[in-house]
Protein backbone atom coordinates (compact mmCIF):
# COMPACT_ATOMS: atom_id res chain seq x y z
CA UNK A 1 0.00 0.00 0.00
CA UNK A 2 1.41 3.31 -1.28
CA UNK A 3 0.09 6.72 -0.92
CA UNK A 4 0.19 8.90 -3.67
CA UNK A 5 -0.71 12.53 -4.45
CA UNK A 6 -3.22 11.83 -1.04
CA UNK A 7 -4.75 8.50 -2.75
CA UNK A 8 -4.49 5.12 -1.34
CA UNK A 9 -3.20 3.19 -3.93
CA UNK A 10 -2.85 -0.87 -4.12
CA UNK A 11 0.22 -2.09 -5.34
CA UNK A 12 -1.07 -5.54 -6.31
CA UNK A 13 1.91 -8.55 -6.83
CA UNK A 14 -0.94 -10.65 -7.89
CA UNK A 15 -1.69 -11.74 -11.34
CA UNK A 16 -5.55 -10.99 -12.76
CA UNK A 17 -6.17 -13.54 -15.65
CA UNK A 18 -9.97 -12.87 -15.18
CA UNK A 19 -13.03 -11.36 -13.75
CA UNK A 20 -13.59 -12.84 -10.96
CA UNK A 21 -9.93 -12.42 -9.63
CA UNK A 22 -10.30 -8.49 -11.10
CA UNK A 23 -13.36 -8.78 -7.75
CA UNK A 24 -11.61 -10.91 -5.40
CA UNK A 25 -8.77 -8.16 -5.67
CA UNK A 26 -10.90 -5.30 -5.72
CA UNK A 27 -13.29 -6.67 -2.52
CA UNK A 28 -9.78 -7.66 -0.60
CA UNK A 29 -8.01 -4.15 -1.37
CA UNK A 30 -11.06 -1.90 -0.98
CA UNK A 31 -11.66 -3.80 2.70
CA UNK A 32 -8.39 -4.64 4.00
CA UNK A 33 -6.15 -1.68 2.85
CA UNK A 34 -9.53 1.42 2.18
CA UNK A 35 -7.54 1.20 -1.24
CA UNK A 36 -8.91 3.70 -3.96
CA UNK A 37 -6.65 2.90 -6.73
CA UNK A 38 -4.78 -0.79 -7.58
CA UNK A 39 -2.10 -1.23 -9.66
CA UNK A 40 -0.64 -3.61 -11.48
CA UNK A 41 2.36 -4.13 -13.67
CA UNK A 42 1.48 -4.95 -17.75
CA UNK A 43 2.85 -8.70 -16.92
CA UNK A 44 0.14 -9.00 -14.38
CA UNK A 45 -2.53 -8.52 -16.42
CA UNK A 46 -1.42 -10.83 -18.99
CA UNK A 47 -0.93 -10.05 -23.20
CA UNK A 48 -4.77 -10.11 -23.98
CA UNK A 49 -4.96 -7.96 -21.88
CA UNK A 50 -3.43 -5.53 -24.48
CA UNK A 51 -4.81 -7.21 -27.55
CA UNK A 52 -8.40 -5.09 -26.92
CA UNK A 53 -10.54 -7.24 -29.77
CA UNK A 54 -10.42 -10.47 -26.98
CA UNK A 55 -12.47 -8.36 -25.03
CA UNK A 56 -10.60 -8.91 -21.39
CA UNK A 57 -9.16 -5.21 -20.80
CA UNK A 58 -12.77 -4.28 -21.28
CA UNK A 59 -14.36 -6.87 -18.67
CA UNK A 60 -11.62 -6.50 -15.98
CA UNK A 61 -11.73 -2.26 -16.87
CA UNK A 62 -15.94 -2.51 -16.43
CA UNK A 63 -15.41 -4.63 -13.42
CA UNK A 64 -13.17 -1.50 -11.62
CA UNK A 65 -15.85 0.69 -12.72
CA UNK A 66 -18.64 -1.33 -11.05
CA UNK A 67 -16.95 -1.07 -8.01
CA UNK A 68 -15.78 2.01 -7.91
CA UNK A 69 -12.32 0.97 -7.53
CA UNK A 70 -9.29 2.97 -10.08
CA UNK A 71 -6.82 0.06 -12.44
CA UNK A 72 -3.69 2.07 -12.86
CA UNK A 73 -0.94 -0.11 -14.78
CA UNK A 74 2.16 0.78 -14.47
CA UNK A 75 5.36 0.03 -16.30
CA UNK A 76 6.58 0.03 -19.99
CA UNK A 77 3.81 -1.00 -22.44
CA UNK A 78 5.71 1.23 -25.41
CA UNK A 79 6.30 -1.46 -27.73
CA UNK A 80 2.45 -2.78 -27.38
CA UNK A 81 1.18 0.92 -28.40
CA UNK A 82 3.27 1.22 -31.03
CA UNK A 83 2.39 -1.41 -32.34
CA UNK A 84 -1.48 -1.23 -32.16
CA UNK A 85 -3.40 1.86 -32.83
CA UNK A 86 -6.39 0.98 -31.07
CA UNK A 87 -4.62 0.32 -28.42
CA UNK A 88 -2.31 3.94 -28.54
CA UNK A 89 -5.93 5.64 -28.59
CA UNK A 90 -7.43 3.82 -25.89
CA UNK A 91 -4.31 4.07 -23.71
CA UNK A 92 -4.39 8.32 -24.52
CA UNK A 93 -8.46 8.40 -23.76
CA UNK A 94 -7.98 6.59 -20.52
CA UNK A 95 -5.45 8.81 -19.28
CA UNK A 96 -7.88 11.83 -19.70
CA UNK A 97 -10.62 9.92 -17.78
CA UNK A 98 -11.03 9.12 -14.05
CA UNK A 99 -11.18 5.05 -13.84
CA UNK A 100 -8.29 3.77 -15.96
CA UNK A 101 -4.52 5.10 -15.73
CA UNK A 102 -1.28 3.91 -17.60
CA UNK A 103 1.98 5.15 -16.46
CA UNK A 104 5.50 4.08 -16.53
CA UNK A 105 6.68 4.62 -13.03
CA UNK A 106 4.61 5.00 -9.85
CA UNK A 107 6.10 8.65 -10.04
CA UNK A 108 3.83 9.30 -13.26
CA UNK A 109 1.09 7.87 -11.78
CA UNK A 110 1.35 9.98 -9.04
CA UNK A 111 1.45 13.36 -11.50
CA UNK A 112 -1.70 11.52 -13.46
CA UNK A 113 -3.47 10.83 -9.95
CA UNK A 114 -2.46 14.66 -9.32
CA UNK A 115 -4.25 15.67 -12.52
CA UNK A 116 -7.86 14.09 -11.24
CA UNK A 117 -7.75 15.83 -7.88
Amino acid sequence: MVELAGTRVFVSDTAVVNESDAVQLIVDAYYAHQAEWIAFMPEQLGGEFFELKTGRAGAITQKFVSYHMGLAVVGDISARVAASKPLADWVRESNRGRNLLFAKDLDELTELLKDRQ
